[in-house]
């Protein structure tokens, strides 16, 4: 998967020029969105673990977005401090993960999704190697990517289908037995170009 990625590089390359904010609806531009639309907070944890990142399936009895590929997470509640606040907490529900060996490296702009939320991802070294414990309710499986592949643009593709009777596209990055897609994919490929030699 080529050399170690160095994460201090990362986090300067980052805090020098962030990522544009992105969006759902970046490859879609025929879709007009709704002015004064409410959208929700919400954050993530792209968590790195040994040149891997770690990410969940979706349990398959959820309503919204089952057996989807996604980065640990959820919505901002009143009682977080910030959005970093809110990825560590939903990391630790999700999957286990103790907040108290992860360091905060970046906080990416936001990504705005189809199902109203405004994603704030927050790129986080985890310290130590831990054994994961899927949350039953949400979570089917956790598994880990290879940090340099997600990182390789040349990597990500370009798919469609049809979403409320138009076509849709959006962002791919297969691995594996995995179809990593849709925000997921996006905030990941926002990540990869701005650190793309």
């Amino acid at each position: 998967m080529g050399r170690p990625i160095d994460l201090d590089r990362l986090t300067d390359a980052l805090r020098a020029a962030p990522p544009a904010a992105s969006s759902d609806y970046d490859l879609n531009p025929d879709i007009v969105l709704p002015e004064g639309r409410k959208l929700r907070p919400a954050a993530v944890l792209i968590g790195v673990l040994d040149d891997t990142v770690i990410l969940t399936k979706r349990a398959s009895h959820l309503k919204h977005h089952p057996g989807q590929i996604a980065f640990p997470g959820g919505k901002i509640d009143a009682g977080d401090a910030d959005a970093t606040a809110a990825a560590l907490r939903e990391a630790r529900e999700e999957v286990g993960l103790d907040p108290a060996t992860v360091r905060r490296l970046a906080e990416l702009p936001p990504h705005e999704t189809v199902t109203g939320y405004t994603v704030t991802p927050i790129i986080a070294r985890i310290d130590r190697a831990f054994t994961p414990r899927p949350e039953a309710g949400e979570v089917a499986e956790v598994f880990r990517v290879p940090l340099p592949l997600l990182l390789d643009p040349a990597r990500y593709r370009v798919e469609r289908r049809r979403w409320r009777g138009v076509w849709r596209r959006y962002y791919v990055v297969p691995f594996g037995p995995y179809y990593i897609w849709g925000a997921t994919a996006r905030m990941l490929k926002s990540l990869a170009d701005r650190v793309a030699p």
